[in-house]
């Protein structure tokens, strides 16, 4: 077995395929029909819906508590959409792309991304820690639960806290992360738990914001909202790049660290993450993750299996994360617009996720208030929920790949890690929610996203341009990530500049 410029070329009959460097070479196996993963006999739109979309969902659930409901509505509230709105759409476009590629790599070998960023030069020893700190420092911090957590204490008193009483937001916060530790370990199979719970909450609050904006939203307002996201402008004066990078990390997930939210494609059975395992939950029974993934040899077969599976991927990314959170965006932005102009108040970092549900209670009654609490709990919730078992799957799933004494000691079940760790977590979480408001840690979060874009699209062409055949980038991707490089790190530069110096290096 040879190695050409173009990724390792393969013997008739091969049984392994070397990638990159610093671990084994994957396995060989053909690629499953869908039909086969799925359980069906058969998939039309009916079975797509209720089997083969669900990945995106974890994902848009993530998105839309980040840049949709704090960061957007927040912008938009201040300096309104024009000018800003079109960051909103780029950034979605390039980061829908972005997660394709790392999607890609998923369903071709059933790596997960972390663990595949392991095969770059100099090897796993660099990317792997590096990788890991780059998504906790973005994700550790927990502005999602403690936001939920402003929005719970007012659901219970009735009001919205005071100063003293933030401790109490704090103690809700954390209540939240053992919620989620309750969901997985109910589980039979974490992933699915976490698109059934996206489901409920995505269909909730989706629903209830469709009917209050048309209820409430004139159309000039959502006409402005449209036009905002499609027209090309200056940014509004006296925005900081910062402010609009925060916006552009966290429109559509998390620019250059969306790679976390991936690994639920292996998990799904997408191509070759069937051949490899999937996390269950306690209620589930025991299943094992192969350390090392698996690829496809270069066959006709395999060539019409892959163009099958990267169609069901196109629907999963394009139709529901990419029009969901555009959707996410427009409906929180255009009410928040609403709730500005009525009330004659803009939002602050601190009221972000309780300022629409106190001005439309004072407008609508104190039904309205609670609607839009329960709105703005859910929509947070997702987000945490599924950052906060991100960060413990990563780290799972990278140990477990990179360390044999660690498979021993879990003999096989990578359960006997994943519950215990993610206590240990919520202690850490629990720790740093005392760093900052919610808001600004979020928006901390965003920009330390917007890091990732620096290299993760690079790590990505080196390995997707060695991929068998049938599954390698097509050129013009190859442009996309690069233009995700200078799109979110120019924002980060000029984050970066702001935090150290402590003044915008870019003010319009």
């Amino acid at each position: 077995m040879a190695n050409d410029v173009n990724g390792p070329t393969v013997s008739e009959n091969p049984t392994e395929y070397p990638l990159g460097v610093s671990r084994p070479p994957l396995g060989m196996a053909d690629l499953p029909e869908p039909e086969e993963v799925f359980k069906v006999r058969r998939l039309g739109p009916r079975q797509i819906i209720q089997f083969v979309i669900g990945p995106s969902l974890i994902a848009l659930g993530i998105s839309i508590g980040s840049g949709e409901w704090l960061l957007g509505p927040s912008a938009v509230g201040e300096f309104g959409f024009v000018g800003v709105g079109w960051v909103i759409t780029i950034s979605a476009l390039l980061q829908t792309f972005y997660n394709v590629e790392c999607s890609r790599y998923v369903m071709a070998t059933g790596e997960v991304p972390i663990v595949g960023f392991g095969r770059v030069p100099p090897g796993w020893k660099l990317w792997v820690p590096f990788s890991l700190i780059a998504f906790y420092f973005a994700f550790i911090f927990g502005g999602w639960a403690a936001g939920a957590g402003q929005g719970l204490f007012a659901l219970i008193t009735g009001r919205l806290h005071e100063e003293d009483e933030i401790e109490w937001v704090r103690l809700l916060a954390i209540g939240l992360l053992l919620v989620v530790f309750a969901i997985t370990a109910l589980a039979r199979k974490v992933s699915r738990a976490l698109e059934l719970a996206n489901w409920v909450m995505l269909s909730v609050l989706l629903g209830v914001l469709v009917v209050i904006c048309l209820a409430l939203v004139p159309w000039s307002l959502w006409w402005e909202g449209v036009r905002g996201l499609v027209t090309p402008a200056a940014p509004p004066p006296g925005i900081t790049a910062t402010q609009l990078g925060g916006l552009a990390g966290f429109t559509a997930l998390a620019s250059g660290l969306n790679w976390y939210a991936m690994n639920h494609y292996r998990d799904k059975g997408y191509g070759m993450g069937y051949r490899v395992g999937y996390l269950s939950g306690l209620r589930g029974e025991k299943t094992e993750i192969r350390s090392v993934g698996v690829t496809f040899p270069d066959t006709a077969v395999n060539r019409s299996r892959w163009k099958r599976w990267y169609k069901l991927l196109m629907i999963d990314l394009w139709l529901v994360f990419f029009g969901g959170a555009m959707i996410g965006m427009l409906l929180p932005t255009i009410l928040m617009s609403h709730v500005v102009q009525t009330s004659g108040q803009t939002p602050t970092t601190a009221n972000v996720p309780t300022f629409t549900a106190e001005h439309l209670g004072a407008q609508y009654g104190v039904g309205m208030f609670y609607l839009m609490l329960v709105v703005g709990v859910l929509v947070l919730f997702s987000t945490q929920l599924g950052i906060f078992e991100a960060l413990v799957r990563n780290f799972t799933d990278s140990m477990h790949a990179v360390s044999p004494r660690l498979r021993r000691r879990i003999e096989g079940d990578p359960r006997r890690f994943y519950y215990p760790y993610m206590l240990v977590l919520i202690v850490v979480i629990g720790a740093a929610l005392h760093l900052a408001l919610p808001t600004e840690l979020v928006q901390i979060s965003a920009n330390m996203s917007n890091f990732g874009a620096l290299m993760f699209p690079f790590v990505l062409i080196y390995l997707n341009s060695r991929l068998p055949r049938p599954a390698r980038p097509r050129p013009w991707h190859y442009v996309i990530l690069v233009l995700n490089v200078g799109f979110f790190g120019f924002f980060f530069v000029n984050f970066a500049y702001e935090f150290i110096v402590g003044e915008a290096l870019v003010q319009f």
